[in-house]
This record gives structure tokens, C-alpha cells and sequence, in this order.
């Protein structure tokens, strides 16, 4: 079970040290550059160290994107090891439910660069759908809650 964490003094290297396959390195930025990105905007950043008991398995970094008042998912990826066994998924739900019980959102958006079939796969499997919106090399995709 994937369980999301702060990252801190006690995981920052090994945070910095996961790794993607090299054909994913033109879909995912790395970990180092996600932090300063979080860093900078630390006030709408939220990163997570993704976890299986002990063993760190990747990275999401949720935010809210001010211009368009919404609520995202930044970045995401998981290590290279541990692909394919369904983490990933679980990894994405953790982030979600975060924002949903944190902030009470109805929507998270993402992109996906075009060619990144595994990650839209991925996103759709979870419930984003597509808007039809492609910007900057990106389709935009937004999970929607339902409403009870």
C-alpha cells in the first residue's frame, strides 16, 4: 500500500536518487528540478515522497496553479524498479484524495506531453479525462469528483 510522505533531511537523497528509463527522460523532469520548482513556489507546492512500507517508490508533487485557480498534478514519476506493479495508480490516488481532504477540491488538472501514451494511460486508468485542450506540447487532462 502506497503511503505518501514529507520529504525532508531524513529522505532528500534518496528522493534525488530515483531514476525513470532514458526514454522517459524527455516526459519527466527530474526530482532535483521538481524540488527547486517547489521550493520556489512553496506557498502552492506540495511534494511527497511515495512510499511502500519502508521503501521509497517515486515522487508526485501536487500545486495550485494561480492563474487558473486550479488545483494539479505537477509532477510524477516512479522509479524505474518498481514500474508495473500498480504503485504508480496507488501513488496517484494518495495525491488526489490529499487534495480532496485538504483542500476540498472538485477537480485536478494535469498535461501530458504528446507521445507520453504510458502516462495518459496511466491518468485515465485513475479517472482524468481529457478537456480537448492541447497547449504547449501538452493535452490537458482534469479529474473531476463526483458529487454525493
Amino acid at each position: 500500500m502506497v503511503e505518501l510522505r514529507e520529504i525532508t533531511s531524513d529522505n532528500l537523497e534518496d528522493v534525488l536518487n530515483l531514476q525513470i528509463f532514458e526514454y522517459q527522460d524527455k516526459f519527466v523532469s527530474s526530482t532535483a528540478h521538481a524540488l527547486a520548482q517547489a521550493y520556489v513556489y512553496r506557498e502552492t507546492a506540495f511534494p511527497f515522497a511515495a512510499y511502500v512500507g519502508d521503501t521509497l517508490v517515486g515522487f508526485i508533487m501536487l500545486g495550485y496553479y494561480k492563474p487558473r485557480s486550479q488545483y494539479t498534478l505537477w509532477k510524477f514519476m516512479i522509479d524505474k524498479q518498481y514500474q508495473k506493479k500498480g504503485y504508480g495508480k496507488e501513488a496517484l490516488t494518495c495525491g488526489i484524495t490529499y487534495l480532496r481532504e485538504k483542500f476540498n477540491v472538485r477537480e485536478v488538472y494535469t498535461g501530458v506531453l504528446l507521445g507520453n501514451e504510458i502516462a495518459k494511460h496511466l491518468y485515465t486508468s485513475v479517472g482524468f479525462v481529457e478537456t480537448g485542450i492541447i497547449e504547449d506540447n501538452m493535452i490537458e487532462m482534469v479529474y473531476l469528483f463526483s458529487e454525493i
